[in-house]
């Protein structure tokens, strides 16, 4: 009850609660290891959106490999980082590995319709093909990496589709002056 009460005077909770109500109420993941995660990564988009989600609704984004992954997180931190003139820090970040199953829009091929998607700074069009999809009833897009050069990624729209997650190791990500961070397993975690 004390967790109800606080969540109606609570701005945060207030804020996930109506991006979780966002969701269609059948999306939701619950009653399943780590369904706590794969909300998050619905209920918590970027002020900006991301490449294939809007701010009112997020995305799983995956990598197919680790490098690809750490190459897109280093990325997106660093552009923080720039904000605010800071190189001077470090995060830690769990990798978590999942699996998929149905069909996803194909925007990797290198063809002139899907280069506005993979744009490097804008992501307006990757955005609207994103709403598109999504209305239409899609699960999610593969597409290339842009911030590593022979990786691909997934962005997956619905909650459920998001399968046998599994903790991986705690990496972390230290930037020591310059825009470009060391990264390093730590010890602690599991390797998938």
């Amino acid at each position: 009850m004390m967790i109800e009460l606080e969540s109606w005077t609570n701005d945060r909770i207030r804020t996930e609660l109506g991006t979780l109500h966002r969701l269609p109420k059948s999306e939701w993941v619950n009653g399943r290891a780590f369904s706590s995660v794969i909300m998050a990564a619905f209920c918590h988009a970027r002020p900006s959106g991301g490449r294939f989600n809007s701010r009112d609704r997020g995305a799983w984004y995956t990598a197919l490999t680790l490098e690809t992954a750490q190459a897109e997180i280093a990325f997106h931190r660093t552009k923080e980082l720039a904000e605010v003139g800071v190189f001077e820090t470090f995060v830690q970040m769990r990798a978590y590995y999942s699996d998929f199953e149905g069909e996803v829009h194909d925007a990797r091929p290198a063809t002139p319709a899907n280069e506005p998607y993979h744009h490097s700074e804008s992501y307006t069009a990757s955005q609207l093909l994103a709403a598109e999809l999504l209305a239409d009833g899609a699960n999610g897009i593969v597409y290339r990496s842009v911030r590593h050069e022979t990786g691909e990624c997934l962005a997956c729209f619905r909650p459920k589709m998001v399968e046998n997650v599994r903790p991986g190791l705690f990496y972390e990500f230290r930037w020591e002056g310059f825009p470009t961070p060391r990264i390093r397993a730590l010890r602690v975690g599991y390797a998938a």
